[in-house]
């Protein structure tokens, strides 16, 4: 069915087509007709003027003719009266001699008038003869021309006749078979009809189910939507546009390329000022050999400031690719970097035009010198006005980059149609200081030329002039540089660049729907993903209610800021290193005791001996109490410089009664256990406190263990993240190419219709010029 009605509407346009072109032929064969008509006609009038002309020729060779034979008559006339004068000459009377005069003058004026009238004839005959002649011509040139054309029409008409007897053939064959078609068609239609009511029927339904559906969705618009927030076409400028990645990274690419050729020229400039400064510190007047005049100090100074002028501007270009990233649209409304490079190289322009009237100052100094020639002064004039055409050529460039940072403001807006032309005057501006530049570098190397021939020129002169001219070569070969990268890449500069916003889609900006995107897109687009980074936060795992009490008693019981625990540590730490020096004390006095008890027990030892050899003796109890006291004072002696705590043994008396060894032993026994229980203290509030240390490092390993899954959680969720990223930007990638397919076919479609239109109004052309000429032929006819 399909196939059929195509071919149909087909066969109807071709048939509507040689209709038409039957038509028109038809009006050209009644015109060429016409035409015809008209020639004849003009053909039949010539010949009666022709007719006209030969019958006033005969009449006028007939009336010459009279007018001979008449004058032929009066010469014969007149012969006769003058052979009667001479015969009658000897008559004397008046009468007959008056008469012959009388008739004389009547017949000369006659002949006069007469001979007159026949040349007067005579010259109009000439005139009309010529005439006759050249109409004839023109005439005849006129038809020969018309007869051509009468051919050439009528072989037209022939082939068009013939032509449309074919297409009538044709067509009569065509509908025919459009009969045969539209009887099948009509039974088809009628089938076609049934289920076009069948449809009807069944949309009538589906319109009512989806006015109510409308009505419901409507109403929770109504009742729960709480603003659209895309209403103001103003606002929606402020939402991030989708963009193609690939488009960003070429952006980036260009703009690095940029970014190396702007230090190059950076450093090529200040290159140039440096060696110009060490040059006029060095001539015509050498700094170190004598003082500098005003004018150069001055200068010299000036020019010593130009490294803070271009490396800000080469910072601030820096700063701008760092700017650009490949998550986010770069185009010049929202290129926010160029206005902080637009206001740097104005300040270098305006430092350029302050170096300007010093250099003209310090080149009439070198003239001014004795040993300047003429032609190294004009020279100098030379490299002036190349100086002033660069700083101009600055100016202008400034102007353009100036236009170009605006677009990124409110005050400023470039419109997209314009951007073109923009570009190709920016370029064009490049170029005219690649070439001012290679004029300086010309007018720079005459004049060291001739600088270099005279006498006086130094070796270190000859040295930083050729430092300047290398610099300046770098210089024009950066600008030339330069120039051809924006010259290759315009295209890419003055495209617009596609992108699709929430509330309205567009691929370029249009001048009544306002500002597309806004410079501060980067910085809410930041804000957004850290935000929605923060709500994408997963919530910490729950711990059970007893084990967080223990933490929650261990917290307590433990510091809970830094600061009380480096307290405590350092609390510890000192009371730790008094126990360390309380230890190694003790041991000390330990040893020093072991040395004494020692030293006792071998005194202990022989007064026993001796007690034993003298016990039956007399006087055995008087010597033990001897002896006792001795070693009494020996003790209280020994003990006086030690601790007042150890001397409480002299304090106590020794009974030698039933065992004086088992009393002695007595006695240090209960000494050092009351030692050993201040050790034991000391030692529990130390077990103590290491308990407490242990309990709060143990918090820290649980917090650090946390902190540690929480970490493994959010590297998951990162590598998740990067996923979804991958798989979006696949996603993006694949739209972007149907996107650019379908544009792609939707230019060469109207590529084909552009090239449709313009073959039809070419054709319309030629046939209105054809008419016109056909117009001024029939008004010249």
């Amino acid at each position: 069915m399909s196939d059929i009605q195509t071919k149909y509407q087909k066969l109807a346009q071709e048939f509507a087509k040689l209709r038409a072109q039957n038509q028109v032929l038809k009006k050209a064969v009644i015109e060429e007709q016409g035409k015809q008509t008209q020639f004849k006609d003009a053909i039949k009038e010539r010949d009666q003027k022709v007719r006209k002309f030969e019958q006033e020729i005969d009449s006028l060779t007939f009336r010459n003719q009279q007018l001979t034979k008449r004058v032929n008559i009066l010469q014969d006339d007149l012969e006769v009266a003058e052979s009667r004068a001479k015969k009658g000459k000897n008559k004397v009377t008046t009468e007959p001699v008056a008469r012959p005069k009388l008739e004389q003058n009547v017949i000369g004026e006659e002949l006069r008038n007469k001979i007159q009238e026949n040349e007067r004839l005579h010259i109009q005959f000439n005139q009309s003869s010529a005439e006759h002649q050249q109409t004839m011509l023109s005439l005849q040139d006129r038809l020969y021309a018309l007869e051509n054309e009468n051919s050439q029409h009528q072989r037209i008409l022939e082939t068009t006749q013939k032509q449309n007897k074919d297409m009538i053939e044709r067509l009569q064959q065509d509908k025919a078979r459009l009969e045969v078609k539209i009887r099948n068609m009509e039974k088809e239609s009628g089938d076609a009809v049934m289920k076009a009511e069948k449809s009807e029927q069944e949309l009538k339904i589906l319109e009512e189910d989806l006015g109510s559906k409308l009505e419901v969705a409507r109403k929770l618009i109504t009742d729960k939507l709480p603003f659209n927030d895309t209403e103001l076409r103003k606002f929606n400028a402020l939402n991030v546009p989708t963009h193609d990645r690939k488009q960003q990274q070429r952006t980036k690419e260009l703009v690095g390329k940029a970014k190396v050729l702007m230090s190059e020229m950076c450093s090529a400039l200040s290159n140039f000022h440096t060696y110009t400064e060490q040059r006029t510190k060095i001539f015509p007047v050498d700094a170190s050999a004598g003082s500098l005049s005003v004018v150069n100090a001055k200068f010299c100074t000036y020019l010593h400031e130009n490294a803070a002028y271009l490396r800000s501007i080469e910072k601030s270009f820096n700063n701008f690719y760092d700017d650009i990233t490949e998550d986010a649209l770069t185009t010049l409304e929202t290129a926010t970097g160029l206005q902080d490079f637009s206001s740097k190289f104005s300040k270098y322009v305006s430092y350029l035009n302050k170096l300007l009237p010093y250099q003209l100052l310090s080149l009439e100094e070198e003239c001014a010198l004795s040993s300047c020639s003429q032609t190294l002064e004009s020279r100098n004039m030379e490299l002036h006005s190349a100086l002033k055409k660069l700083t101009s050529a600055f100016t202008k460039l400034d102007s353009y980059v100036q236009l170009l940072a605006m677009t990124s403001k409110k005050s400023g807006d470039l419109p997209q149609a314009n951007h073109r032309e923009f570009f190709n005057k920016m370029i064009s501006s490049v170029t005219y200081l690649s070439s001012i530049v290679k004029d300086v570098s010309k007018s720079y190397n005459f004049k060291v030329s001739l600088e270099h021939q005279l006498p006086t020129v130094t070796q270190k002169l000859k040295t930083t002039d050729e430092c300047v001219v290398s610099s300046l070569i770098s210089l024009v070969t950066c600008t030339g540089k330069l120039s051809n990268f924006m010259k290759s890449n315009v295209d890419m500069f003055s495209a617009p660049t596609s992108y699709r916003t929430r509330g309205h889609s567009f691929i370029q900006d249009d001048d009544q729907q306002g500002r597309m995107t806004s410079p501060t897109v980067s910085t809410l687009r930041e804000k957004s993903v850290n935000y929605m980074a923060m709500l994408n936060k997963p919530s910490p795992d729950s711990v059970p209610y007893t084990q967080a009490l223990n933490n929650r008693r261990v917290l307590v019981s433990s510091t809970e800021s830094k600061e009380g625990l480096a307290q405590q540590l350092a609390s510890n730490s000192d009371k730790i290193s008094r126990l360390e020096q309380d230890r190694e004390h003790w041991l000390l006095e330990a040893q020093l005791l072991q040395i004494k008890y020692d030293k006792e027990a071998m005194k202990v030892n022989q007064l026993q001996s001796q007690l034993q050899s003298h016990i039956s003796g007399v006087h055995g109890p008087d010597l033990m109490r001897q002896v006792s006291n001795d070693s009494q004072e020996g003790s209280k002696a020994d003990h006086k410089p030690t601790d007042p705590s150890l001397g409480s043994l002299s304090k106590q008396p020794m009974d030698f009664g039933e065992s004086e060894e088992t009393s002695r032993e007595n006695l240090i026994k209960k000494h050092y256990t009351s030692k050993v229980s201040i050790m034991t203290n000391h030692r529990q509030m130390v077990d103590s406190k290491s308990v407490s240390f242990h309990s709060e490092c143990r918090a820290l390993h649980q917090r650090l263990s946390l902190a540690e899954k929480s970490k493994q959680k959010t590297q998951a969720e990162l590598q998740k993240a990067n996923q979804m990223i991958l798989q979006l930007q696949g996603e993006l990638s694949t739209t972007s190419r149907s996107y650019d397919d379908q544009l792609k076919m939707m230019s060469d479609h109207l590529c084909s219709l552009n090239e449709k239109l313009t073959s039809q109004k070419d054709e319309i052309d030629s046939l209105k010029l054809s008419m016109k000429q056909t117009a001024k032929k029939g008004k010249g006819k």
